[in-house]
């Protein structure tokens, strides 16, 4: 990928924000190579990404960043800047299905997913083989379910140690707590299938199978302390019919889940979501 600057900002919408934002970039030499921009009219809130190559301006990001603080307080935006030549840290979790995974270990080795893998750590050691062919770091924490606090203490441990930015449940079976949830909000992401709550606990393809159901789908979300029910990134859906048997419909969903996991922390690794309250703006 090419080397850029990212500009993401949130603020309250009002006359004049990309015009003040697109001149400051200009006195600084700057060459935008791509824009976003989203008002949001019921709320009254602006949402702007801007990418911008590095060279044009001769600045460090943080130098950048302080040039444009300012701005920032004069629209009181909540804003970052992103250097692209540094690489988010991307701790995967893990437990026995092992289909996005698999799929993420793919396209981070393909350089499909521009990021680094510290580790992985599962509450199962089924995974350490293939994680660690892949020359990665393995955590076995398993939990013990009369007393999970001990378990979570050594992964908050461990994902502290990698010096995570993100972390992702790739079919991670196992609630998180709300320390965890609160500390990395917004960079706690989650895949699930798309029959809650209609069918919850084991074999849920199963369960709609015998229903027939006839949509199969996915969401990747961010994790909040109401389960399942954080800020949705992604979704997507695969029609089936009576035709299929129930085997097909688990394979079409982990079909689903992969590239919806996949797009939802492409998406958030480039900066392109953006989240107001619980729901994402996503510059996809």
């Amino acid at each position: 990928m090419s080397h850029a600057y990212r500009l993401v900002v949130s603020c309250p919408d009002q006359v004049g924000i990309v015009a003040r934002v697109s001149t400051f970039i200009a006195e600084q030499g700057g060459w935008i190579t791509e824009a976003n921009q989203h008002s949001d009219l019921g709320a009254g809130r602006f949402f702007m990404r801007y990418e911008i190559n590095p060279e044009t301006i001769g600045l460090s990001a943080d130098e950048l960043g302080k040039r444009f603080a300012p701005i920032g307080e004069e629209f009181s935006m909540q804003w970052r800047v992103h250097d692209t030549a540094a690489k988010k840290r991307v701790v995967l979790m893990v437990s026995k299905d092992s289909h996005c995974l698999v799929d993420l270990l793919h396209r981070w080795q393909s350089g499909d997913l521009d990021c680094e893998i510290p580790c992985v750590i599962s509450n199962h050691d089924d995974m350490r083989s293939l994680v660690e062919w892949h020359g990665i770091p393995f955590h076995h924490v398993p939990v013990d379910k009369n007393d999970k606090a001990p378990a979570f203490a050594e992964v908050e441990r461990l994902v502290e140690e990698s010096r995570a930015d993100c972390i992702v449940l790739a079919r991670y079976m196992q609630i998180i707590p709300p320390s965890l949830c609160e500390r990395y909000a917004g960079r706690l992401i989650n895949i699930h299938h798309s029959f809650l709550p209609s069918f919850v606990g084991a074999k849920p393809y199963h369960q709609a199978f015998g229903r027939g159901v006839k949509l199969i789908g996915a969401t990747c979300h961010y994790v909040t302390e109401e389960l399942d029910a954080g800020p949705i990134i992604e979704q997507d859906i695969h029609r089936v019919t009576h035709c299929h048997t129930a085997e097909e419909l688990v394979r079409i969903g982990r079909d689903v889940e992969q590239k919806v996991l996949a797009r939802g922390l492409r998406w958030h690794l480039q900066d392109r979501v953006l989240i107001h309250g619980n729901k994402t703006i996503v510059f996809a």
